[in-house]
């Protein structure tokens, strides 16, 4: 008898724990949606029979350990994670909870509005105009953002190129030039991007550009000679 009621309690506390930690709908409603981690990049929070996953960096279904009603550890970060809402704006927050007592600093990150998106997106929808307007927006506010390395954008228009979106190359050279317009590779990076789609004479035009900024350029040199029938 002793047995059997040491059994039912046991069966009750783990049903109870199981209980505690499944996430309500009020939980799920709250937390699903996108934060911004920095001005370019997010963590994207979603359900899938009430289990939350994350997507980050490329992972796509990453699965927190969930500690408490609030708190999850993400192993791929080795974080302990956890919701708030600032009860003043209303904003939702996903936070990095601090490792021990003296971690001070806090690490907040901001839910997005329902259709509010970050540059990258914009971008990768090909939308151009609203990509250059985020980006500028965060040049303004910061012009050693992390986000708008120019090395970086000259790496993924090429990207671009080679899988034959031409299109969203020549978007993201021009989003270098506007950001850069006193590089000389964004101009060349322009013109190869314009000579792969077969615009020769536009090509020519950025290439010179480029040479004005910079007359070691061999590669830039050559085509124009190569090209352009005003040269005798």
């Amino acid at each position: 008898m002793k047995f059997k009621l040491i059994l039912l309690v046991i069966v009750i506390l783990h049903l109870t724990s199981c209980t505690n930690l499944t996430n309500s709908p009020e939980f799920i409603k709250t937390t699903t949606g996108k934060y911004l981690y920095n001005s370019d990049e997010i963590i994207e929070v979603y359900f899938e029979d009430s289990e939350m996953f994350l997507k980050w960096r490329g992972a796509t279904k990453i699965s927190p350990l969930k500690l408490d009603k609030n708190t999850f550890f993400v192993k791929e970060i080795n974080e302990k994670i956890s919701f708030a809402k600032n009860s003043e704006t209303s904003i939702q927050y996903l936070e990095f909870v601090p490792k021990s007592d003296i971690d001070t600093v806090k690490h907040r990150f901001r839910k997005l509005s329902k259709f509010e998106k970050i540059p990258s997106e914009y971008l990768n929808e090909n939308n151009f105009e609203k990509a250059l307007e985020g980006y500028l927006a965060i040049q303004k506010k910061d012009s050693l953002d992390k986000s708008l390395n120019e090395k970086n954008f000259n790496s993924l228009g090429y990207k671009a190129l080679r899988n034959k979106k031409i299109e969203m190359a020549k978007n993201i050279f021009k989003i270098n030039i506007e950001l850069y317009p006193n590089s000389s590779n964004v101009y060349d990076s322009y013109g190869d991007a314009l000579k792969v789609s077969g615009d020769t004479l536009q090509a020519i035009e950025f290439y010179k550009k480029s040479l004005s900024l910079d007359s070691g350029n061999k590669s830039a040199k050559k085509f124009i000679k190569k090209y352009d029938k005003t040269i005798k």
